[in-house]
């Protein structure tokens, strides 16, 4: 059953859709390209192989569906869904470019009440989605339903340090780098909103009580970058 998106998630949804365009620009100048090898961390710790079935939830432009893609090969399928369909068509464009002979399906869809069958997928991926979602508990039992018993998921995302001068150096960061640029881009009430969203968004131990509150059997969360970002490891 689907129900109306609250005002919360409309906006978010919003936002998604007009960054589209510079979204992929605006992810390398802020993390100085990094963003790509935190990506390919999470792919990794998603066990992604050949033939398997892979979702990649909040695909955005699609770099994680792109990464699985090559990993899962074309014996395998890959699905990205996201609800900002903006994005969705530049993930289908970079497709037609990048991976023409693997399946990909891209569909626009809600991560709190994802369109398939229990013990569905193999692995999968979430990069700067989770902190986005209205309901954290319940977008994580979704993704559990979804996955095969033994399946792994890999979710990155923005974290707040536990130390200090650390949570000083990231409000710094956003609020000089971060909305600046977007700002240069035309885009600054779009990137305003990450600061807060960060503040509001559970710490690692508390992702992976969540986790474990979902149904995972197993939970790890590895912070990168000070502890700035990180990455939570779940296994059905």
């Amino acid at each position: 059953m689907t129900t109306a998106p609250s005002p919360q998630a409309s906006e978010i949804k919003n936002i998604f859709d007009r960054i589209a365009p510079i979204y992929d620009e605006l992810n390398d100048r802020l993390s100085f390209g990094q963003h790509r090898i935190w990506k390919k961390m999470a792919v990794k710790w998603s066990e992604a192989k050949e033939g398997d079935s892979a979702l990649d939830i909040c695909c955005g432009s699609g770099d994680l569906a792109l990464l699985l893609a090559k990993r899962v090969g074309n014996m395998g399928k890959v699905t990205g869904i996201d609800f900002a369909c903006e994005q969705l068509e530049i993930a289908r464009s970079r497709q037609r470019v990048k991976c023409p002979n693997i399946s990909i399906e891209w569909l626009e869809g809600d991560a709190l009440a994802l369109p398939f069958e229990d013990n569905q997928f193999d692995c999968a991926t979430m990069g700067y989605g989770l902190r986005n979602v209205t309901n954290i508990p319940l977008s994580m039992k979704e993704l559990h339903r979804v996955l095969k018993p033994k399946a792994k998921a890999a979710i990155l995302d923005f974290h707040r340090p536990s130390q200090e001068y650390m949570q000083a150096f990231q409000q710094w960061y956003l609020a000089n780098i971060v909305v600046p640029t977007a700002e240069d881009m035309g885009m600054k009430e779009e990137y305003a909103y990450i600061n807060p969203s960060v503040e509001r968004f559970p710490t690692g131990k508390e992702q992976v009580k969540l986790a474990q509150a979902a149904g995972f059997n197993q939970t790890t969360h590895y912070p990168l970058m000070g502890e700035m970002m990180g990455i939570l490891v779940l296994t059905k």
